[in-house]
């Protein structure tokens, strides 16, 4: 059996560009999924605050918090983990390159908030270092039919998941593909770590799916493959 997927929240921005936006008009949060695949439920981006995430999971899949298995981010902004620490009991789970790149900056921050004795910046790092030192490596394959899908650019190492069914293959793309109008105009996500790299894995998702789970937005049909 494939695995399966649903929208639990459907993000935002904070402003989009492509309507005339400037300035934060809104709230801005990540579009949250949740994949299934035999035992597994892999919570993707539990970025709503807990007390409108929780009740959104019980709405949208009949789902407590305790019964999933796995959160996996597809980057370390905690725009994208609001809830994290509602999911305790689940294994959490972030590309390698990310947890690496990000871990290596705040290190770095560390030591400069020490040797400034700024106690406020040394708590939220050593806040951020845990949660960082919690959050493992994902593998290839979290589980059967839900790979690890690299979509590095925005963030040094931020990563999608790809869902192989037999009929139409799904990618779960995080801020790598941000909204419908970035998806349509080739566009991505900015301020970006690296705008070259961001729109080659831009490109490589609108090879590889036929829908994708935006970052911003819902879920939707690949514009090069549609047939109407």
């Amino acid at each position: 059996m494939s695995a399966t997927f649903r929208i639990i929240s459907i993000g935002t921005l904070a402003s989009n560009p492509f309507w005339n936006e400037r300035g934060a008009v809104r709230a801005p949060h990540a579009t949250t999924t949740l994949i299934v695949s035999g035992g597994a439920r892999i919570l993707v981006d539990p970025s709503l605050p807990a007390q409108i995430l929780l009740p959104k999971l019980a709405e949208r899949s009949g789902l407590a918090p305790e019964q999933i298995t796995h959160v996996f981010l597809s980057c370390f902004s905690p725009l994208h983990r609001r809830a994290l620490a509602s999911f305790e009991g689940a294994q959490w789970l972030i590309a390698e390159r990310e947890r690496e790149a990000i871990g290596q900056q705040l290190v770095a921050k560390f030591h400069e908030a020490r040797a400034a004795n700024d106690a406020e910046l040394l708590a939220a790092l050593t806040n951020e270092i845990a949660i960082l030192e919690r959050s493992k490596a994902a593998p290839d394959a979290i589980a059967k039919g839900v790979d690890l899908f690299p979509l590095h650019g925005v963030t040094p190492g931020i990563s999608g998941l790809l869902l192989p069914g037999r009929t139409a293959t799904v990618l779960v793309a995080g801020d790598a593909v941000p909204t419908l109008e970035h998806l349509e105009s080739g566009q991505v996500l900015t301020p970006c770590f690296d705008v070259e790299l961001a729109r080659a894995s831009l490109s490589e998702a609108t090879e590889i799916a036929d829908w994708i789970v935006c970052g911003r937005d819902n879920v939707l049909p690949n514009p090069t493959r549609r047939p109407f």
